[in-house]
């Protein structure tokens, strides 16, 4: 398994552990996701790019892994993946720079085959 896809596990395992023990909050978090990421007056290529722009800033690997992923998987391409890392780099400065490196790790890892 991929650097990645371990990272996202994990996550996903300790976001399961707090589903059992908080439920009614994680549920309510979920729905909110779900509702966040719907198609709207953004499209959901354009709502993962945000989100990943924003994951580079708060410098999140998991996050970078999942919306990196994620916006692949609705159409984007690796250039306008490259673009947001520029944007995000201009907002969040030299620290969003180096998580450049865990975007790089997550194309490497999520876009075989294109």
């Amino acid at each position: 398994m991929g650097e990645m896809r371990q990272a996202m596990q994990d996550v996903k395992r300790a976001l399961g552990k707090l589903s059992q023990e908080v439920p009614e909050e994680m549920q309510g978090f979920s729905q909110f996701m779900e509702a966040v990421l719907r198609p709207g007056a953004l499209d959901l290529k354009t709502k993962e790019l945000i989100a990943l722009a924003t994951a580079l800033t708060a410098r999140c690997k998991y996050c970078i892994g999942i919306h990196t992923e994620k916006a692949l998987k609705a159409g984007a391409s690796e250039q306008e993946i490259w673009e947001v890392a520029t944007v995000a780099v201009m907002m969040g400065g030299g620290p969003a720079l180096t998580y450049v490196a865990e975007l790089h790790k997550a194309l490497e890892e999520f876009n075989t085959g294109r």
